[in-house]
């Protein structure tokens, strides 16, 4: 595996971390406990094949040329046991506090001189149920990507990897930082296009841009770099019975579920419904279909989430027409595809500007809400079954809430990741995501339209 260069967005991921602000994403796998499978067989299991995944040997380098930009480069030294750990929860409620020590664990920045990425394997009861939380810088992968690479570590995946004459293209294809010049003529008509829609997002994001940035909200309180987690878990059938009634797309009712969630819990603390209803940032992927897999390539959309709004129904069918107007506009349009202009920025804009650049993003919006899609089929590891995967993404700047779901064994899993001083009620809101899809899952039930949820 040879030298690539960070492809911008990516090294915009890589300068916008600071101690407070870590930019990894993350992910707390939790497994059922299988006969005769030791912790430390397990530990053993992921440190042989974390280490067996060449995108895991890969850390940044600065380098010459291009001035200000960065590649990443095979750790000559690398030591898996620098990166896979083991800790111990305390006896109780081993999920309770699995979500606990994850959110500690989450608060600490990644190296930046090794491999950027960490596992641990997190343990109760030796017979017990056990979790491996995995923490991925996001220059390292988006939330697709990191599936893709942590996916090794599976016991089916691992067994087709190994399998003889079934080794197939590298996770990263080598790539030198200098182009074919039979790509120059490919490469400036491309450059021209994405330009030209450059320009056009960025009118977009100074249009959406909010000089009120409503800084005694929950959602934008100071950042103070802890994080705590929580998390709540969905009927991916009655996700599907609810889609079949009301049309749309499940992703659409899981963000109206969000809302109902948002309204729940701003009632309880007492806060204000009324005014701008909060804006998520729903990232898309730009990647295509059996293109290659190296570089970050998303987009997002800019949502309204209709908080204000007493009637779930309602509320859903407001969701569902904002991302229909989203999808018909395209991912490479407005203010939401704004990580496209890091495309068109050089590396000395990424490394200055960076700290402009993350002071900037509550402007655009109050908190993420991600979807991260999961492979159908069953999966284990050690021959233990993973019974739950719950995503976790990183938070911006200002920011103090980021909502990731992922489907996997019928169930929705919801990883609820904030600020822990801003937010130290996010349990409360955990519990609000599972009443208000209930709630939504009761009126199509009963086959007719309840009375509206506050």
């Amino acid at each position: 595996m040879g030298t690539e260069l960070l492809a911008p967005l990516d090294l915009a991921f890589w300068h916008l971390e600071s101690d407070a602000h870590p930019m990894h994403l993350g992910a707390l796998a939790v497994f059922a406990p299988a006969s005769g499978v030791t912790p430390l067989h397990v530990l053993e299991l992921l440190r042989t094949r974390a280490a067996a995944i060449p995108r895991l040997r890969m850390c940044v380098r600065d380098v010459l040329l291009p001035v200000g930009g960065a590649a990443w480069t095979v750790d000559k030294d690398f030591d898996v046991h620098r990166h896979v750990h083991r800790v111990a929860v305390a006896d109780g409620d081993f999920m309770a506090g699995a979500t606990r020590l994850a959110g500690e664990l989450m608060e600490q920045p990644l190296g930046r001189g090794l491999p950027p990425w960490q596992m641990y394997l997190i343990g109760g009861a030796d017979d017990g149920p056990f979790a491996v939380l995995v923490k991925l810088h996001h220059a390292l992968a988006d939330g697709m990507r990191a599936v893709a690479i942590g996916a090794g570590i599976f016991d089916e995946i691992a067994a087709t990897a190994a399998r003889p004459g079934a080794r197939g293209r590298p996770a990263v294809p080598p790539r030198s930082w200098l182009p074919d010049p039979r790509e120059v003529a490919g490469m400036a008509l491309g450059r021209i296009g994405e330009v030209g829609r450059a320009l056009g997002v960025g009118a977009s994001v100074v249009r959406a841009g909010r000089l009120d940035l409503r800084g005694d909200t929950a959602f934008t309180a100071p950042s103070s770099g802890t994080r705590r987690l929580a998390t709540a878990d969905l009927d991916a059938t009655a996700l599907q019975r609810i889609r079949r009634a009301e049309g749309g797309t499940a992703n659409d009712i899981l963000l109206a579920v969000v809302a109902g969630a948002l309204r729940r819990w701003m009632e309880q603390r007492g806060e204000a419904l009324t005014g701008t209803d909060p804006r998520a940032l729903v990232p898309v992927s730009r990647r295509r279909p059996g293109g290659a897999v190296s570089g970050n390539r998303l987009s997002a959309y800019l949502l309204d989430l209709p908080v204000g709004t007493a009637d779930p129904r309602e509320r859903l069918r407001t969701v569902r027409g904002a991302m229909d107007r989203n999808k018909a506009a395209g991912p490479l349009k407005g203010a939401g595809a704004v990580a496209v202009l890091a495309d068109q920025l050089h590396p000395l804009a990424h490394r200055f500007g960076a700290p402009l650049a993350a002071n900037a993003a509550r402007m655009l919006f109050d908190l993420l809400v991600t979807s991260v899609p999961l492979p159908r089929s069953a999966l284990s590891l050690g021959g233990c079954p993973l019974s739950a995967l719950y995503p976790m993404a990183p938070l911006a700047r200002g920011q103090s809430l980021a909502i990731a779901l992922s489907t996997y064994g019928g169930r929705v899993h919801v990883g609820l990741v904030a600020d822990g001083k801003a937010l130290p009620d996010l349990d409360r809101l955990a519990e609000a995501v599972q009443a208000e899809f209930d709630a939504i899952g009761a009126l199509f039930t009963a086959g007719r339209v309840a009375a509206p949820v506050s």
